[in-house]
């Protein structure tokens, strides 16, 4: 059965505003593919991770405390979601290998691994172990843009770029817990390396991760190997 593993940042799933029907239609959307597609799911930390980072770095806990704070975020909202979505794990694998080897669930539900990188690693790092055929990034925007589109109105979307141009840009490092990219730089080398090919995509918008999941045309970015 073909592989699919998909990246939602936290901030998709526990915004400010929790909507209880967005779980719902995920849920019901996740099912409905789990019967055609393995489906792996990451699940990134948010605001909530953010926030307790932001604490710990004014009391001066160094930067692997910090994202071992943020990773045990990543694991409770990861929790929170498999009680949410059918068919899915109960208990949360640990690491990519433990993910991989969980046989018995359609869908496997993980947050973050080890400190040093965010969750996007993580899940190219099991795109790449379970030979996935598409990695999904459902971010809280609607794709790459050339500058922060919650920053400036004239932010044009990239619909196509290649992940050379991404890595020269941002580089491939990890050097603050709880920096909030639409990708970060050891997600991007794992990308590169493996050659997996990466959409990036509004995770709100369940009609367009749809449109991913079945590689069909939808509205985000492309990230070319």
């Amino acid at each position: 059965m073909e592989s699919i593993v998909i990246s939602i940042g936290g901030s998709v799933l526990f915004s400010d505003d929790i909507d209880v029907s967005f779980f719902k239609k995920l849920n019901n959307l996740l099912t409905k593919y789990s019967k055609k597609y393995k489906i792996y799911i990451v699940v990134g930390g948010g605001k909530t991770a953010r926030k307790y980072i932001k604490l710990g770095r004014t009391l001066s806990l160094d930067e692997k405390k910090l994202d071992e704070i943020g990773i045990e975020i990543t694991r409770l909202n990861a929790k929170i979601l498999t009680y949410i979505v059918k068919n899915s794990n109960n208990s949360i694998p640990h690491n990519t290998e433990d993910a991989k080897n969980m046989k018995d669930y359609p869908i496997i539900i993980m947050g973050g691994t080890t400190p040093g990188h965010s969750t996007d690693m993580v899940g190219a790092e099991l795109a790449s172990i379970v030979d996935a055929s598409r990695y999904i990034i459902a971010t809280n925007v609607d794709g790459i843009y050339d500058k922060d589109p919650n920053k400036y109105k004239d932010a044009k979307k990239i619909d196509e770029i290649e992940i050379d141009s991404l890595i020269k840009k941002y580089g491939v490092k990890w050097n603050k817990a709880g920096k909030n990219i639409v990708v970060d730089g050891p997600a991007l080398e794992v990308i590169q390396k493996a050659k997996i090919p990466t959409f990036v995509l509004n995770g709100k918008r369940l009609d367009q991760l749809e449109k991913a999941i079945e590689n069909q045309v939808f509205t985000g970015t492309i990230i070319k190997n």
